[in-house]
């Protein structure tokens, strides 16, 4: 079914929550990000001048970030200085107002500034504070800086990840991802509670904590087995077969999960009945066990069929597969334009597009918020606090920022 657009802001999920953000880079942006998709008011605090380093990664859209405009749309921004008393003050009004404060600062900073779950907690109780940390508030790394990169090595995720001869990280940032999952999950959890008890919430998620979660059947595998998942590229330590084979033209990744699926193979698509009872191949103990042998067998018979060919047929006995794309494949794939996913998305002075969040509602079209420029909505959001009279002097000062006046 279509997505169907919102009869009023009210019909979204999170319509009349606020949310402040003291955020920077992936992790945090990315969970406030999909608060704002399902209808929270978003305001991020962003550093005066600067603000928030990801909008200098690059300049690929328009002169914007490709890592700000997917990670910041539907926000509101305040460029203020968390180092003055007045930037404090600023944000403290403004959390005074709010639903939940989510901060990814680095470790400590957030304390020291005064703007802490415990302080700004103990000045409102139903507040949900979400901190998004490296390691998590004990243990002897707590204190260390944690990128993506590095949680992906300190996990271990790297030592599944690549080739027989070669560990590499994800290519995308999933230590970001998975802690910014988490967040918005221990969020909405907190603010469902709430409604129950009144009480907010004080949430630490880990980017450690959250890659360790996903690496789950690894642990077990080592824990009780005492073996290394070993990296496989596109293969699966556990399924045969499972990679990417040749085709007359190219190549596809069939994927068998089951013995069912290895009897529909060889005999719906390859009509080679002979091998389903092959005691090297019988069971998919038996196949990973002969992992390279089954490999070669159906490595032979898919170079006998052309790309589109075998994926008809493979789709048709219900084996699974999939094209190999890259990004631009993923672009124009059909499966995105014919569900109509893309649309129009504002950022500063120019629009572009982008794919709805993959959070689908059959009575309502997620909102998909043009991306803020820098201090947009700084003078707005003072006078939401009561300190529209102090713009201009606490701007002299540096305390707070406002969007340079364009330029003909």
């Amino acid at each position: 079914m279509p997505p169907v657009a919102p009869s009023s802001p009210s019909s979204l999920p999170l319509a009349g929550t606020t949310v402040v953000a003291l955020e920077q880079a992936v992790a945090a942006p990315l969970a406030t990000r999909h608060l704002a998709d399902l209808g929270a008011r978003v305001v991020k605090v962003e550093r005066v001048g600067e603000g928030d380093f990801a909008r200098h990664y690059d300049d690929a859209v328009h002169g914007e970030a490709s890592h700000f405009v997917w990670l910041n749309r539907g926000k509101e921004s305040l460029a203020v200085d968390l180092k003055t008393p007045a930037g404090r003050d600023v944000v403290r009004r403004l959390v005074a107002r709010a639903d939940v404060c989510v901060q990814n600062l680095a470790p400590g900073a957030a304390a020291r500034l005064g703007l802490g779950a415990d302080e700004l907690r103990a000045a409102d109780p139903r507040l949900v504070h979400a901190s998004i940390t490296g390691y998590g508030t004990a243990g002897p790394r707590r204190d260390r800086k944690a990128y993506d990169m590095l949680v992906q090595a300190e996990t271990g995720l790297v030592s599944v990840t690549g080739t027989p001869t070669t560990a590499t990280k994800t290519g995308i940032p999933t230590a970001d991802i998975a802690a910014a999952t988490y967040t918005v999950q221990a969020v909405l959890a907190a603010l469902l509670r709430r409604e129950r008890t009144g009480e907010g919430a004080t949430l630490d998620v880990s980017m450690f904590d959250a890659t360790a979660e996903w690496l789950g059947h690894p642990m077990y595998l080592q824990m009780y087995a005492g073996r290394q998942v070993p990296r496989m590229g596109l293969s699966h330590a556990a399924i045969a077969p499972y990679d990417a084979y040749p085709t007359a033209d190219g190549e596809l990744l069939v994927g068998v999960q089951n013995d069912r699926g290895w009897r529909a193979l060889v005999t719906e698509v390859f009509d080679r009945p002979d091998l389903v009872d092959d005691p090297r191949f019988a069971t998919n103990m038996a196949r990973v066990t002969h992992r390279q042998e089954c490999d070669g067998v159906v490595a032979s018979l898919t170079r006998t069929l052309d790309t589109a060919t075998l994926d008809d047929r493979l789709a048709a006995a219900g084996v699974a597969a999939a094209r190999l794309n890259d990004v631009a494949g993923l672009v124009a794939h059909p499966q995105l334009a014919e569900r109509d996913r893309w649309r129009d998305v504002e950022i500063p002075g120019a629009t572009v597009r982008g794919v709805l969040p993959p959070m689908t509602f059959g009575d309502v079209e997620l909102p998909m918020g043009a991306v803020p420029a820098l201090g947009a909505h700084t003078a707005a959001l003072l006078a939401e606090v009561g300190l529209d009279g102090d713009l201009d002097a606490l701007a002299a000062t540096g305390a707070v920022g406002v969007p340079e006046p364009a330029t003909a």
